[in-house]
């Protein structure tokens, strides 16, 4: 009997172990969306093969201070205003610079420039994905090079999980670039929140594991077991620039009320609730709310004079 009982209990501790093991794996390394994820659906791969295509350039910088040898794939898009604002835009997790795309009918109207990059472990970038720790000073690197290279006004503009890392990036930058305005599509304030969700809407365990996992990779990339420094809500209350939360009211990964905290901790913060929509589905080819919502903030503070 006590054979037995301890066969259970190696198995039951095996099996828990795998469950951990694959959770960690699936966090840190996302579902890559590339050139050939594009093709295979049909969709453009990039801002050439669009309905109407737009000019860009292609090129890499290290952004990654922890991994110097690595290279950040970007693209520089050509938007519509030459006097206009420079758009740097992050991805969510699991996305891409393909994300953009969609999003290019807001963003062009009114901004000069917008560049889009993948963080470690999205799209063709190499390296595992750091979970919003490493990124926001990453972003900080690419818009201190986007002000070199294109000397205009930067509004930051992530989605999920870049939202929050356009969040923070805006906090640390502060008033050593003239960022002049951050825009969070469906932003959440702690890591396990959409993790443990996009876990449930997929079919795995998500009750007991999420947060041993965090806990464990916490320490593994220096921000602690508790993960103290990362609520966005603490990075928001300092962006001294106008902040804009677009969320869908249906949003069942990030859920609305984080947003709501995120804006509502930033001084000049503002929220847009689409109703009916998801987390997925704010930019689908018939929805306009969230892209007259982006085009009014770029028009309204893009032209924002350079703060010393």
């Amino acid at each position: 009997m006590l054979g037995l009982l301890y066969l259970l209990l190696t198995g039951l501790a095996l099996a828990g172990m795998l469950v951990l093991m694959f959770t960690m794996h699936r966090l840190r390394h996302p579902p890559r969306k590339t050139y050939a994820w594009a093709l295979a659906r049909n969709r453009p791969g990039d801002p050439s093969e669009l309905d109407v295509p737009r000019d860009f350039e292609e090129y890499e910088l290290p952004l990654d201070e922890r991994r110097p040898s690595s290279r950040t794939p970007i693209w520089d898009i050509a938007g519509d205003a030459s006097d206009g604002p420079v758009v740097i835009f992050s991805p969510g997790w699991g996305d891409s610079r393909i994300g953009v795309l969609p999003r290019l009918c807001g963003f062009t109207p009114f901004a000069s420039r917008i560049i889009a990059w993948e963080p470690p472990g999205h799209g063709d970038a190499s390296g595992l994905c750091a979970l919003g720790t490493r990124e926001p000073a990453m972003l900080a690197l690419l818009a201190k090079h986007a002000h070199e290279t294109h000397e205009r006004p930067i509004i930051l503009a992530g989605a999920s999980l870049g939202g929050g890392v356009s969040v923070a990036a805006a906090a640390m930058i502060g008033d050593d670039l003239p960022i002049v305005g951050v825009i969070a599509e469906a932003p959440y304030r702690l890591p396990w929140t959409p993790a443990r969700n996009v876990m449930r809407l997929a079919g795995y365990p998500h009750r007991w594991n999420v947060t041993p996992v965090f806990m464990l990779l916490g320490m593994r990339l220096g921000v602690g077991p508790r993960w103290r420094t990362f609520d966005r809500t603490g990075w928001a209350q300092r962006v001294t620039c106008p902040l804009l939360v677009i969320h869908g009211t249906n949003d069942e990964v990030c859920p609305i009320q984080d947003g709501k905290d995120i804006a509502d901790a930033a001084p000049e913060g503002n929220t847009i609730l689409i109703e009916g929509r998801g987390h997925n589905d704010l930019w689908a080819d018939d929805e306009e709310r969230a892209a007259e919502a982006v085009r009014g903030f770029i028009a309204q503070h893009g032209a924002s004079v350079s703060r010393a």
